[in-house]
């Protein structure tokens, strides 16, 4: 897909998340006209951009994140600065995250400015024209402001799950008492129509993260020399030893707490290796064999409800780049 295709994509989704949202409230306000439903709208979004300014506070906590100098890490922190002046970005604060699972992230908010993120995972896993890659990919987030718009369409299924059980509990309410208005019929009939435009908005949003990755993937494919090949690998090593961290700690709730701003979902790693295994490319020629094995009809309905593309699917976008 071309990067053009991709931006028209990311926009009609974003479109239809935003015209859907917009349509279903105005339905369920209307048959309502009930002022506590808009209350529990406006405090649901409140909640949700207080979340987002002091989100970066609580990934540094959870991640064990640390900010570091030139000084410290020099290669590492030219490899930011001269991505982000080619990205045409201001440069990002660089972290590292002290977990041993390879990954990058980036993230921030007004309060904090933009960060980007690498574990001592990865910096242990890959080499570094491998790191320049992945961060490559990061950079191309902050260039893209997706971490903003996922932000906000993660936001609008939130109200809607919301107002879906706030109804249905009002339902109950009403169902134990004399209920001559049917009010307590026509709560519970909005609010299972409100859960059932939570559950397709949800699948919007998570096809539009997925076409965040395959976006940044090609962006780092554009701003580092070789950087389609040298992701690609990338990835492989990173679904290849996440898994086996995650099979010798099998508790590591909290790393997926923030999956969606990772390069790769670690909840899924041992899936994606599966993969790659039925693909052949987990050893010998590593970037071609993949391309002999047809996706199935059950990973592309498992890829329906993940944050990231489908391994195979992914390195084959990438190799169209190379």
């Amino acid at each position: 897909m071309s990067a053009l295709k991709l931006k028209l994509a990311m926009l009609a989704t974003l479109a239809a998340i935003i015209g859907l949202s917009t349509l279903a409230i105005t339905i369920v306000l209307s048959l309502l006209g009930v002022l506590d439903i808009l209350t529990l709208g406006v405090f649901v979004i409140f909640i949700n951009v207080l979340q987002w300014l002091i989100a970066p506070y609580i990934i540094d906590a959870m991640y064990r994140t640390r900010k570091v100098s030139r000084a410290e890490e020099p290669e590492l922190y030219e490899i930011v600065e001269r991505l982000s002046a080619k990205s045409g970005i201001k440069t990002p604060e660089l972290r590292i995250a002290n977990i041993q699972i390879p990954n990058a992230f980036a993230y921030g908010s007004p309060l904090t400015g933009s960060r980007v993120a690498v574990t001592t995972g990865l910096l242990n896993t890959l080499n570094m024209d491998e790191v320049e890659a992945v961060i490559g990919h990061e950079i191309g987030h902050l260039k893209h402001r997706d971490v903003q718009v996922m932000m906000f369409v993660s936001l609008l299924p939130a109200i809607f799950y919301y107002i879906g059980y706030s109804l249905m509990w009002s339902s109950m309410y009403y169902s134990g008492r004399r209920d001559r208005g049917g009010n307590g019929g026509l709560l519970a009939l909005i609010g299972v129509l409100s859960i059932a435009v939570y559950w397709i908005l949800t699948l919007f949003t998570l096809y539009l993260s997925r076409l965040r990755e395959y976006y940044a993937d090609r962006h780092s494919a554009t701003v580092v020399p070789g950087g389609a090949r040298k992701l690609a690998l990338g990835l492989i090593k990173i679904v290849e030893s996440s898994t086996r961290i995650r099979r010798r700690y099998s508790n590591m709730g909290s790393l997926s707490s923030f999956r969606a701003l990772f390069i790769s979902d670690p909840e899924s790693s041992e899936k994606d290796l599966m993969d790659l295994s039925r693909a052949g490319v987990v050893r010998g020629d590593i970037i071609s064999e993949y391309t002999r094995r047809k996706v199935t009809f059950a990973e592309q309905l498992a890829e329906l409800f993940s944050t990231h593309p489908n391994i195979v699917k992914r390195l084959r976008a990438l190799q169209e780049l190379m």
